[in-house]
């Protein structure tokens, strides 16, 4: 299997030159962000993707107030299931015009029923087949799968249900590492689509700095859960594998009191990560990955 590691759109610059300069240096494979609503600006992108061989992963926010300046990405209350799947479709009606390799979605509600969840999954499902274009399903906070025990039982309702796995959002759900739900884990890893690699622990999302001692123990643990997904999709003969290091600044990376300034570097953070990612997957035997050269300390 061959590693692509990409990279948030959210963990750098606003602008697309800066953001694109600062991707190829840290050695990243592509993006992983939305697509733009402006035609112009998704046209700019499509080129600089193209122009730098680098591969995109759509994001579908789904049932948002885009226009609310803090936790515009909250799902809201009025929103239909109808609103939700309007908002994924629109990105994968775009996806194919991007080049995006498929649309990875936060989408669905924590406060919906079973059958709310029942009725937009088979709606997103029916999306994908009649589309072409493979949609993958995050696990996330605020969203339909933000737990293992609704995931496990949506897998089982939809056998042809494929899954973005990012693990740190259930560790502070469940206010515990998941290696208790172990078969759980093994559920997701057979369904695995896409790693979010960002670590998280019981109190929080993502851990300051995942090179500090005292988080050795959680990402320790989400290596464990990765090299799981690792062995299923090998065993289901992907070829490529996707893993993007969402380290993000708002409101994930911790800041200091009063001065609301970060206590690590998030790009800092991201590219020791990356790499570190990829010198796992190759000593693991998976495959081959693009090395960088940097100190791992």
């Amino acid at each position: 299997m061959k590693l692509l590691m990409l990279r948030s759109v959210w963990s750098g610059s606003s602008d697309l030159d800066e953001l694109i300069e600062q991707t190829l240096q840290g050695g990243f494979d592509g993006l992983e962000g939305p697509i733009p609503n402006e035609i112009e600006h998704r046209h700019k992108l499509r080129q600089k993707l193209a122009e730098h061989q680098l591969v995109y992963i759509a994001e579908a926010t789904t049932g948002v107030n885009p226009d609310t300046p803090e936790d515009w990405w909250i799902p809201q209350r009025d929103r239909t299931i109808q609103d939700h799947l309007n908002d994924l479709r629109w990105t994968v009606e775009h996806a194919i015009d991007m080049g995006a390799m498929f649309v990875s979605t936060m989408c669905g509600y924590d406060a919906w029923s079973w059958q709310q969840n029942v009725d937009f999954f088979g709606q997103a499902l029916e999306l994908e087949q009649t589309s072409g274009v493979t949609i993958s399903f995050e696990t996330h906070r605020s969203r339909s799968l933000f737990n293992p025990w609704i995931t496990r039982d949506l897998l089982a309702q939809f056998p042809e249900m494929k899954l973005t796995c990012d693990f740190s959002h259930w560790c502070v759900v469940c206010e515990r590492l998941l290696d208790s739900e172990w078969a759980i884990l093994e559920q997701c890893a057979q369904r695995a689509m896409h790693i979010h690699c960002r670590v998280g622990y019981a109190q929080h999302a993502q851990v300051p700095d995942p090179r500090a001692p005292e988080y050795t123990a959680a990402l320790a643990a989400h290596e464990r859960w990765w090299d799981l997904i690792w062995k299923a999709q090998r065993q289901r003969g992907f070829s490529q594998v996707t893993m993007n290091p969402e380290f993000l600044w708002d409101g994930y990376m911790q800041t200091l009191p009063f001065t609301k300034m970060p206590i690590a570097d998030v790009w800092d953070v991201t590219c020791w990560m990356a790499e570190r990612q990829r010198r796992q997957f190759m000593q693991s035997g998976f495959g081959e990955a693009a090395l960088i050269n940097k100190k791992l300390s």
